[in-house]
């Protein structure tokens, strides 16, 4: 490192700070704008800057956009009484691609994970209660969408219990379900493990 420039060497720091960059790929992509040609260095690095001036939490649902409320809860045909709770602002993108939920989403921006100090009070679960006690006498659906993995199933616990004490307290009627989990399509089932088979075989449903 000391042979390179000082800006170069900053740049490639920058980089090893994202996730799953290395810093053999942080070193490939500093020498590669160091190629690129000014003008759209400039327009890369104006790209950058605009990331967060440009965008703000939508204060309903806390997913990114450009202007509060976002697209999805501003449309009328959305149903405000169908919520997906999922992790990450990514998550709303693959929902939306399948074409299928006609609902409303609420974003987490992480899960429980103790292990890295994240509890219920570092992500959004205390605004989907809020939101969903506005909500309080109509027909609820909370669809848990949290990844199935540890952290992921802790949340959607979590949740689920909030949940119930929100029902016991307020006599309120929110329906909690869960994604189903099991075998994606085009796999074979021998070399599928336990855990996505016995998945598979609970959330089995009528041909």
């Amino acid at each position: 490192m000391a042979l390179l420039p000082k800006s170069l060497v900053h740049v490639i720091e920058s980089f090893e700070r994202l996730p799953g960059v290395g810093p053999k790929t942080a070193q490939r992509l500093a020498f590669y704008l160091l190629h690129v040609p000014q003008e759209d260095l400039e327009r890369f690095a104006d790209s950058l800057q605009n990331l967060k001036k440009h965008t703000v939490l939508c204060s309903i649902c806390k997913n990114v956009t450009e202007n509060d409320p976002c697209i999805v809860c501003s449309t009328p045909s959305r149903d405000q009484h169908l919520l997906c709770v999922v992790e990450q602002p990514t998550d709303v993108l693959s929902i939306e691609k399948t074409g299928k939920f006609k609902g409303v989403y609420h974003v987490l921006h992480g899960s429980i994970d103790p292990l890295n100090n994240i509890g219920p009070d570092e992500i959004y679960i205390a605004d989907l209660l809020k939101r969903l006690k506005r909500l309080e006498g109509a027909t609820v659906e909370v669809i848990l969408a949290t990844n199935p993995n540890m952290e992921g199933e802790a949340t959607a616990m979590y949740i689920t219990r909030q949940i119930s004490q929100l029902n016991s307290e307020n006599g309120s009627a929110i329906k909690v379900t869960r994604l189903a989990h099991g075998l994606p399509v085009g796999a074979d089932i021998e070399y599928a493990d336990e855990v996505t088979l016995s998945r598979a075989l609970e959330g089995r449903h009528e041909f």
